[in-house]
């Protein structure tokens, strides 16, 4: 149970991070920064592999290089459904 609290807290913190540095979030405020934290992990680590430190079953680098990319593509979307 401690190890799942611990990938929800990093799976945020990931999330955050990558919302910052692309500079859009995802709605759903933390719980869409933990999805991100998280889809962004299984996307990072499928395209660039598991390497780099690794905290609370996360690859740092692959998931937060994921996460970018999944937020910047879905805000995309967002923008597009928009129009």
């Amino acid at each position: 149970m401690l190890s799942f609290i611990w990938s929800l807290i990093i799976g945020g913190i990931l999330g955050w991070i990558a919302s910052l540095i692309v500079g859009k979030d995802l709605p759903g405020g933390i719980i869409g920064n933990i999805l991100a934290g998280f889809v962004g992990a299984w996307l990072g680590s499928f395209i660039l592999g598991s390497w780099g430190p690794e905290i609370g079953g996360f690859f740092i680098v692959p998931a937060l290089i994921g996460a970018i990319i999944l937020i910047f593509i879905v805000s995309l979307i967002m923008r597009a459904v928009r129009r």
